[in-house]
């Protein structure tokens, strides 16, 4: 915990101006599936960078975006905090892949669905399958999505294990894969672990960052992974590298690596 904090009426401010800000959203995502995507990107972008402006959160994003009109793009990112969905939004339009557990969430969890989040119930392993499916339905029918091929959320000081499961729809499609490094940061410099959302409720999490004076958040597109010729594991250890390379990261492996994880020498 950061040995500064904001004072209690100034957190009072920004959950007041922060629950209006979700009701406006609700609200829009009712309409949103009636506007063209042009529209509904503009919304969603404007809403996330508008609840970014809210918590002071300072965002810096460098790297070679993908243009927004380029087809079947994938974003795989290390996942900190519900904060990374925001972030990322502001800067790009996707959908994201969410775990089941989003849906409990209050009143988020309408606003989610409302725009598209494919969720999916990481304790069933076959769920994997109709996901896939569904990313790949997305992906030609125009739309970018968002993974986070850790399964859970760190504190930011550690890299875990990117799992491929996912990964078999930028295979099936040949995706533009583009690794993407999230960072925080607070106000003296030093990375920000009470951004993290790891092991504490959605509110805990909230009040945490409410007490945050700013919060520096960097967002890094690397260069993109080209498809041809890997498949789904060999794709993941490559973002894997790039991120923990762009980090320094160490990366916590849970089970030991295999050898048809790692990409050739040739690729």
């Amino acid at each position: 915990m950061n040995s500064t904090s904001t004072s209690k009426i100034i957190q009072i401010l920004r959950f007041g101006r922060l629950l209006l800000h979700i009701f406006s959203g609700l609200l829009q995502s009712i309409a949103y599936p009636y506007f063209n995507r042009s529209v509904q990107r503009y919304m969603v972008r404007k809403w996330a960078g508008n609840l970014l402006g809210i918590l002071n959160v300072k965002l810096n994003c460098s790297g070679p975006l993908p243009p927004e009109d380029e087809q079947r793009v994938i974003l795989i990112a290390n996942h900190i905090s519900w904060l990374d969905i925001m972030i990322i939004l502001t800067m790009y339009p996707v959908r994201f892949v969410a775990k089941s557990e989003v849906l409990s969430w209050p009143l988020l969890n309408i606003l989610c669905r409302n725009v598209g989040t494919i969720f999916i119930e990481r304790e069933k392993r076959n769920d994997t399958i109709r996901v896939n499916q569904d990313i790949v339905k997305a992906l030609v029918t125009g739309d970018s999505i968002a993974i986070f091929p850790e399964g859970t959320t760190s504190d930011g000081t550690v890299l875990l294990h990117f799992h491929a499961s996912l990964l078999q729809s930028a295979v099936i499609v040949q995706a533009s894969l583009h690794p993407v490094a999230i960072d925080y940061r607070d106000i003296t410099g030093a990375r920000n672990t009470s951004v993290a959302y790891v092991n504490v409720t959605i509110l805990e999490s909230l009040r945490l960052i409410l007490m945050q004076p700013a919060i520096k958040a960097e967002l890094s597109f690397l260069d993109p992974i080209n498809c041809e010729d890997k498949n789904r594991r060999e794709l993941t250890r490559l973002a894997e590298h790039a991120i923990s390379e762009a980090l320094q990261l160490t990366v916590v492996r849970k089970i030991p690596e295999r050898l048809s994880d790692l990409p050739s020498v040739s690729q």
